[in-house]
């Protein structure tokens, strides 16, 4: 499914850059359910947006599907985040004057697909996430818990082949966080691949391998014994 090898990146500083990930190796096979952690400065939000196509590698390959990720134009890297890519974001990243089916809609979009093809998708991932019932309202007159529900049902509408969630708990209480990734859990249970962006150990234990990041090095890369969320539920 996602196969690095040898990732280098650098950001100038100055008269000198910063070195920020050191020959990344990392292989995710489809249905992995992923923890990515490291403390602030460890490489690890790099990492993800390369990972993402929102930024790219000085050196080593990505390939993602069997698809080589290299040298993208702007327009083919949005063509391939929305083919292969579904996004979940600590602040939800909704458009606030846009309602929850119109806000899940919006990717659809950029498929090519009819009005009512897209409102009928969005509708049903809508129900999926448990919020069928609140398709019109504003993000505003949703709770932190619903926001990220509506995040979610719109990183799944297209059908991405791997979910990208960075600190996707983050902005949320205990209860409602292992209400998430309760969710999160089933969507891999069905075949899911997901990767996680954490510092929270408890958010990293409900995965099934844990990779910590050490100064843009991986310290650790290891299975774990699943914590299931339903227990604190």
């Amino acid at each position: 499914m996602l196969e690095i090898s040898k990732l280098h990146k650098s950001y100038p500083i100055g008269d000198s850059s910063l070195h920020v990930l050191k020959g990344i190796d990392l292989s995710v096979k489809s249905g992995e359910m992923v923890a990515i952690m490291g403390s602030s400065g460890s490489g690890k939000s790099t990492l993800l947006n390369i990972i993402g196509m929102l930024d790219e590698a000085d050196e080593g390959d990505y390939i993602l599907d069997n698809v080589p990720i290299k040298n993208l134009t702007e327009k083919k890297a949005a063509i391939y985040r929305n083919k292969f890519l579904g996004f979940i974001f600590q602040s939800f990243n909704l458009i606030n004057y846009k309602n929850a089916v119109e806000n899940v809609a919006l990717p659809l979009y950029y498929q090519g697909l009819k009005r009512s093809e897209r409102i009928e998708k969005a509708m049903f991932h809508l129900g999926k996430v448990g919020l069928a019932d609140w398709a019109k309202h504003l993000p505003n007159e949703l709770s932190g818990g619903q926001k990220q529900r509506v995040a979610i049902a719109r990183a799944l509408a297209a059908n991405p082949k791997l979910l990208l969630a960075d600190e996707p708990t983050g902005a949320l209480d205990t209860k409602t966080s292992h209400e998430i990734m309760e969710f999160l859990q089933q969507l891999n249970d069905e075949g899911k691949t997901i990767l996680i962006v954490t510092h929270e150990e408890d958010i990293a234990d409900m995965c099934k391998r844990i990779v910590r990041l050490k100064d843009g090095v991986i310290m650790e890369d290891k299975f774990v014994t699943q914590v299931r969320a339903s227990q604190y539920v």
